[in-house]
């Protein structure tokens, strides 16, 4: 990337620091309707981010397993921000193994458009990410709720919860995008969203 280029972004997102959020849901979904993501066309229902200062996308996670935060844009004017994706990639790893691996772009999407829709500060709680074959087959001696062939094992999926919505509230939102997978885990208060085929289970 050319340092002129580096040098405008740097002004947009100093730019963009300023720009109002206070948003109706509606400005929100009308945004979301809006833009294309030219990485993945089938996720266009995914796609539409705030327009400010440029086209942006952006994702807030903590992770209360290793206490790491990140709340970072990872896309502006049509491209994705590598450093951002790594960063994000790098909080939804394997914690257990301390492995990583990329995320899908298409899962990133729909987690960024999902916490849009939702309207809050607040950010999504990730209880899981990446997860290698062995954590994945470990968990699944604990629990019948996990895979064999879980897409959390191609970094295609995350589970998530928020302490200001509900898990039917979550579900809700990612479910509008129209796009991947959604359970929602009402007792256990957490949505699990992935980019693999389009279906919904759980309530």
């Amino acid at each position: 990337m050319q340092l002129s280029k580096l040098g405008c972004r740097r002004k947009q997102l100093k730019m963009l620091e300023t720009v109002s959020t206070d948003l109706t849901r509606r400005a929100l979904l009308s945004a979301f309707s809006a833009s294309v993501l030219v990485a993945a066309p089938t996720y266009a229902n995914a796609a539409g981010f705030l327009r400010g200062s440029g086209d942006i996308r952006k994702l807030s996670l903590y992770s209360r397993r290793s206490g790491e935060r990140v709340d970072t844009i990872y896309w502006i004017d049509g491209e994705y921000v590598r450093e951002a994706v790594r960063e994000i990639s790098r909080i939804m790893r394997d914690w257990r193994r301390n492995e990583i691996r990329n995320i899908d772009l298409r899962t990133i999407d729909l987690m960024a458009a999902s916490h849009a829709i939702l309207d809050t500060s607040e950010p999504f709680q990730l209880l899981s990410g990446y997860r290698s074959p062995q954590t994945n087959a470990m968990l699944r001696r604990r629990s019948r709720l996990v895979a064999k062939k879980s897409l959390h094992m191609s970094g295609q999926a995350a589970d998530l919860r928020m302490g200001s919505r509900s898990a039917r509230q979550i579900s809700r939102a990612a479910l509008s995008c129209k796009v991947g997978g959604v359970g929602t885990y009402s007792r256990s208060n957490f949505v699990h969203m992935d980019c693999g085929p389009l279906r919904a289970w759980g309530r």
